[in-house]
């Protein structure tokens, strides 16, 4: 099966990170999912449920046996969409940072510059976590990225009163559900980490406190 990497830029292992690493595992597996790049700080608190993947202080191409023809990084740049064929040329599938940021700051970069193969997942920012679940199901489960349902910048509501809207694409997880007089309606919700609703409810209020 391919295997995903993501090379860790971010200063620390918050709690953000912690819940999109863990979904990133339970999407593909934990024998396919790679953590590159992080600290002695980073390796040091991270969560015992994390280490279940390859958790390692090693850049992307410090890897045993890893060719750089056989990376493609996913860039949000590149010229050519992700297709279920490319799993045909790429056993690995890398993506920079983690938590994007809005604006984006093309936090890619850094990675650009070592010279990969590139390929887009469209044109709105996705949440890393999504990024990771987009690419598996485009070169594992073989969708086409353009049949794979998405949200952008969903509403999501935490009460009749209490929403947030969320500035980045989500695949949508679509349900149809009976309502109280008997109809059927078609729901659709953004497929997120376990857990990230009520941080991002913490956080929000949080930031209210005066």
């Amino acid at each position: 099966m391919s295997k995903f990497v993501v090379d860790h830029m971010e200063d620390g292992m918050h709690e953000w990170c912690v819940l999109e690493y863990n979904h990133m595992i339970m999407v593909v597996g934990k024998e396919n999912m790679y953590f590159t790049s992080l600290s002695d700080a980073c390796l040091a608190t991270m969560p015992e449920e994390l280490k279940r993947a390859n958790c390692l202080k090693e850049g992307v191409l410090d890897l045993p046996g890893v060719d750089s023809k056989d990376i493609c990084l996913l860039d949000p740049s590149a010229t050519e969409p992700l297709k279920p064929e490319d799993a045909d040329t790429f056993k690995y599938f890398l993506f920079g940072g983690i938590l994007g940021d809005d604006p984006p700051r093309d936090r890619t970069k850094e990675l650009r510059k070592l010279g990969f193969a590139g390929r887009h997942l469209g044109p709105v920012q996705m949440s890393t976590d999504t990024a990771v679940n987009v690419t598996k199901r485009v070169v594992v489960d073989k969708v086409p990225l353009d049949e794979i349902p998405f949200m952008d910048n969903p509403e999501v509501y935490f009460s009749k009163h209490e929403s947030v809207s969320l500035p980045f694409r989500y695949i949508a997880d679509i349900k149809e559900v009976s309502t109280a007089d008997g109809q059927k309606k078609t729901v659709r919700k953004p497929i997120m980490p376990p857990g990230m609703l009520q941080l991002i409810k913490k956080d929000s209020e949080r930031s209210l406190d005066f």
